[in-house]
């Protein structure tokens, strides 16, 4: 078994790394690696994409990085490999983002990414720390996951889903904001898993030995 863990030059794979290999060591769930060659993506059984930054930015710097786009897309919609997405990886899979300029996503679930707008003005933005996760829809990602536990996040924008059916778990940031997106074999977290503790690590754990 396989997880491949997608390095396009976005943010610090370090601690993702290191996550996805302790916890496919504790749980028996094969090799993790970090790679930018398309023929090791198209080989995965588990595809990880992270990513820090600016909506734009982190697309085109996936798309700089030849055939590997073409490969993740390869693996996950044609072969119906387990897909997950953190923080931009995850904003990515939208139909487009409004990040300073609208770039278009990758449109695997309808939506958009736009700016948290808390009800409270005293509320600031970035939304950075810690939050309690609403869960919203059962997932077998989310097994031992519930409404109350905690996560990481450090972001600006959120997805905004055009199917609520999308939508596995929420957080209120002076409204709702989107937290876990999924359809089909594909799932993404707004916050980082290999940041949320125990919460984190038992979503990590979930991913890895998911069998859609």
């Amino acid at each position: 078994m396989l997880t491949a863990i997608v390095d396009y030059e976005s943010g610090n794979l370090h601690s993702a790394q290191k996550a996805f290999e302790r916890v496919a060591r504790e749980t028996g769930a094969g090799e993790v690696t970090v790679t930018s060659d398309p023929d090791k993506i198209r080989r995965a059984d588990r595809i990880v994409l992270p990513g820090d930054g600016a909506f734009p930015a982190c697309r085109r710097a996936l798309f700089d990085h030849r055939g590997v786009f073409e490969a993740i897309e390869e693996a996950v919609v044609a072969g119906g490999r387990p897909f997950i997405g953190i923080c931009i990886g995850m904003q990515m899979m939208a139909t487009r983002g409004l990040e300073y300029e609208e770039t278009s996503g990758f449109d695997w679930i309808g939506g958009e990414v736009v700016r948290i707008e808390p009800s409270d003005p005293a509320m600031k933005v970035p939304h950075m720390g810690w939050n309690d996760l609403v869960v919203d829809a059962a997932h077998p990602v989310l097994e031992g996951i519930a409404t109350g536990d905690h996560a990481y996040f450090v972001h600006s924008y959120h997805f905004r889903v055009a199917d609520p059916a999308h939508l596995l778990a929420h957080c209120d940031y002076g409204g709702p904001v989107t937290a876990i997106v999924g359809r089909g074999t594909m799932i993404g977290t707004q916050f980082h898993p290999e940041k949320s503790q125990a919460t984190g690590l038992r979503l990590i754990a979930n991913f890895l030995g998911w069998r859609p």
